[in-house]
């Protein structure tokens, strides 16, 4: 089947060309996919019937069944179990802070990258989403949340640098003044590690936001937090890309660094934390650990997350504590699951 909701204007534009349709009939049809994110072709009341009709048999639009709400009783986090089409399921997560609603997307249903930390991982990968399923997760928590979408962040499950086609639609869509119309700076993606990509994006999209989950301050612990990315590729190697793209961009980017109780949050780590990122634009988020059962990490306390943060910005490193949303609804940092169109978690 047609994916239309993938498409881009110009994509659009060729595929209906080629059903003998003319160029304006592109541009109606995208503003309706994009802009009015209509949920049936009959909604698209411009469109020749006999068009409507063909579109309906031969590309149904994508559309997110949610499956289960979940909101915070502390900060109004709300977090939405989606149904694929396939069966597959995957969550986000909407969070309304003073400038507005952020919604968290996630990239692919499942993950193989096996973060000690996540949950995301552990029932594996099943399969990368397509631009119309990441696109659908933020307009589906905007009408449920009422509310403009001002920050979107793709940071659910999944790494979206092994999805970087659908990503690359994804944001182009989500950014065209034209469709959804979102600012690039108004969009940060996470990754952890994926170099060649890391380049590709700071090339394709210079204006938004890149996150990339360090968690570690030497290649030998960072294997051991996250052993798919440390092994792809090389601490050095991770770091030299980094400071290419903030040399390219003149923006600034973000290490999150989840802080593990006895692992990775002593004063040494701090200080080779300061010494791996001196002189870098940077921002380091501390995250400490989230409570995942399955993992049985420690939370360090909170004196030592006040420490590390001291010892960092000591050695004159930009830092920052995450606030956590959603935690009592397992909708915070690493708490995201892979599960089915049951609403089962795949572990």
């Amino acid at each position: 089947m047609t994916d239309v909701k993938s498409m881009t204007k110009a994509e659009l534009a060729a595929y209906l060309g080629g059903m003998g349709e003319k160029p304006f009939r592109a541009k109606q049809l995208y503003e309706w996919l994009q802009v009015h994110r209509i949920r049936s072709y009959e909604e698209a009341t411009n469109l020749p019937a006999a068009l409507r009709k063909r579109l309906s048999e031969e590309a149904p639009l994508t559309v997110l069944a949610p499956l289960a709400v979940q909101r915070s009783r502390i900060d109004n986090t709300a977090k939405t179990l989606f149904a694929l089409p396939d069966g597959e399921a995957i969550e986000s997560v909407a969070m309304h802070y003073r400038f507005g609603l952020s919604v968290c997307v996630s990239s692919q249903a499942g993950c193989d990258r096996g973060c000690i930390f996540c949950a995301s991982g552990i029932g594996g990968l099943s399969r990368n989403l397509t631009a119309s399923e990441m696109l659908e997760q933020v307009y589906a928590v905007s009408a449920q949340e009422g509310e403009a979408v001002k920050r979107v962040v793709v940071m659910g499950s999944g790494e979206p640098f092994l999805n970087y086609e659908n990503l690359h639609r994804f944001l182009t869509i989500l950014t065209d003044k034209e469709g959804f119309g979102l600012g690039t700076r108004h969009v940060t993606v996470s990754t952890c590690g994926i170099v060649p990509r890391i380049l590709d994006f700071a090339r394709d999209f210079p204006q938004a936001g890149l996150a990339v989950s360090l968690h570690a301050p030497t290649q030998e612990k960072r294997e051991r937090i996250m052993p798919r990315a440390a092994g792809d590729y090389g601490l050095k190697e991770l770091i030299g890309a980094a400071r290419t793209v903030t040399e390219q961009t003149g923006r600034k980017i973000t290490f999150e660094y989840a802080l593990i109780g006895g692992l990775n949050d002593g004063e040494e780590d701090a200080r080779a934390l300061a010494a791996l990122l001196k002189g870098m634009l940077c921002v380091v988020n501390l995250i400490p650990v989230n409570p995942v059962t399955e993992r049985r990490l420690r939370e360090p306390n909170k004196t030592d997350v006040r420490e590390f943060k001291k010892n960092l910005e000591t050695s004159g490193i930009n830092v920052t504590i995450r606030r956590e949303m959603g935690r009592d609804i397992d909708g915070a940092c690493g708490q995201l699951r892979h599960r089915n169109s049951r609403g089962e978690r795949t572990c």
